[in-house]
């Protein structure tokens, strides 16, 4: 089990199953997101995953149609996003993540979008877009 929270502390999450696929993404959306250089990524099955505190804390934001991001409007904390096309699994930034986690990273992933200031210095594979697979 994993245990998460925001910034300011007013929205939680419990994550019961694994974390899967978990990549570093460079892509313009993630870093502008995350306002750093990349984001770090993975999926988690919808069932295993639960608000525990602060579901009215949660704002959204559909950057594109189906896809929708949440995150804390109190501390603007990303928490989750969602994608209408895959409603078994929701998309969580590990940096939400106040429990240790034992899976591992898979790739650096859209690194031809990178920012031109980041030094990619990695022992990860790098792919140009998804990893592959994907």
């Amino acid at each position: 089990m994993y245990t998460g929270s925001c910034l300011c502390g007013e929205v939680s999450v419990e994550v019961l199953g694994s974390i899967t696929s978990i990549i570093h993404c460079h892509c313009s959306l993630c870093r502008k997101n995350s306002g750093t250089a990349f984001a770090t990524n993975g999926f988690v099955n919808t069932d295993d995953f639960t608000i525990t505190k602060g579901q009215e804390r949660l704002s959204e934001y559909s950057f594109k149609a189906g896809r929708t991001r949440y995150f804390c409007k109190c501390c603007g904390s990303p928490v989750y996003s969602s994608n209408a096309d895959d409603k078994s699994r929701i998309r969580i930034r590990l940096g939400i993540f106040d429990s240790d986690i034992t899976e591992q990273v898979l790739s650096h992933n859209f690194v031809t979008s990178k920012a031109n200031w980041e030094l990619l210095e990695t022992s990860l594979p790098c792919y140009e877009k998804h990893e592959p697979g994907r």
